[in-house]
């Protein structure tokens, strides 16, 4: 499966990139130079950003650190499974390792791969094949070995280092920082393979992992089909909704809004209108969304949730909801709860 590139990212994953690079020593304004994101973003985890905008922050930090040997790989190496949110606690609610990779691939733009990923297995051996055909030359390496880390990581935490890494291939010739990925993975990598690869034993991949939920896994499931529907960039109804969900907020008015495309409300309705929706219904959809998943999976009370949704007071929150699901707050927290 590969990387859609229509889908936003949370601007967390760009902060471990930042974070990573201060402990380098670069400073985080070298970092976001001609990302358009600024350093009050860096801090809102509602932010969502491009593709675009998380690689010009990649080139930034290869040009900053050049001589850093493996700096892909030791970057893969700083995310861990709650970095990505409801993905990563879909996979460690999984039954193993095997179901882990299959969930993981299902919704695989939730996470910060930008490599096609697919699985590979034979009778003794199960794993992931990594492919970058579709990455910029000049970023191929760099992303192809921090993705590969990432799932050595994921794989390695989710089983709690229970798991061993058979192999460690690369389809080109070995790179000068290989004893460099040897030291960071403990696996020498094999070079000049027929595939980009990480292998383990097929029968490590079926045992029981200890977190396994089915409840929490359906839900979960749910929860990741929602959050790629609301990333999905097309057209101008999904760059509003990436307003409404990052620097806008759901409080915002129309005329907020078209302001921020720099064109007039009147311009703006139409324009949806040719998308076949309309403002209210995109606002009334996130709110709807979003207050479902507070419900679910937070202790929020309703006055906050209220607030956080938009809403002038709890009274009107509670009849928008009512209309949308035919009970209240409440009840569908109760139910959703057990």
């Amino acid at each position: 499966m590969s990387h859609d590139q229509s889908i936003l990212h949370p601007v967390a994953f760009s902060m471990v990139m930042v974070n990573f690079a201060a402990s380098y020593g670069v400073d985080c304004e070298t970092c976001l130079l001609g990302t358009g994101i600024d350093e009050a973003q860096l801090q809102d985890s509602d932010v969502l950003i491009s593709r675009q905008q998380e690689m010009r922050l990649v080139e930034n930090l290869m040009l900053a650190l050049p001589e850093v040997p493996a700096l892909g790989f030791e970057l893969g190496l700083q995310y861990n499974v709650s970095t990505f949110g409801i993905w990563g606690f879909a996979l460690r609610t999984s039954r193993n390792l095997r179901e882990v990779i299959q969930r993981a691939l299902r919704y695989l733009p939730l996470s910060t791969a930008y490599c096609e990923f697919s699985a590979v297995h034979d009778e003794e051996e199960f794993g992931v094949q990594v492919g970058a055909s579709k990455i910029p030359q000049h970023l191929c390496q760099f992303l192809l070995e921090r993705d590969m880390a990432t799932s050595i990581l994921i794989f390695r935490e989710l089983s709690l280092a229970g798991v061993k890494i058979l192999r460690l291939e690369f389809m080109g010739p070995a790179p000068k920082h290989a004893s460099t990925i040897a030291d960071f993975c403990g696996v020498t990598p094999v070079y000049e393979s027929r595939r980009n690869a990480v292998m383990m034993r097929k029968a490590d991949v079926e045992i029981p992992l200890s977190m396994y939920d089915p409840h929490m896994v359906r839900m979960l499931e749910e929860q990741c089909r929602a959050q790629l529907q609301r990333r999905q960039v097309t057209g101008l109804a999904g760059q509003v909704r990436q307003q409404l969900l990052g620097p806008l907020g759901l409080v915002a008015s129309v005329e907020e809004m078209a302001m921020a495309f720099n064109m007039a409300p009147r311009s703006l309705r139409r324009k949806l209108e040719e998308d076949g929706t309309n403002y209210r219904n995109l606002v009334e959809d996130e709110r709807k969304k979003m207050a479902t998943q507070l419900l679910t999976l937070t202790n929020m009370k309703l006055d906050e949730m209220a607030l956080q949704l938009g809403y002038a007071d709890t009274a009107s929150f509670t009849r928008a909801f009512r209309r949308w699901m035919g009970c209240s707050p409440g009840a569908f927290r109760s139910e959703n709860r057990e």
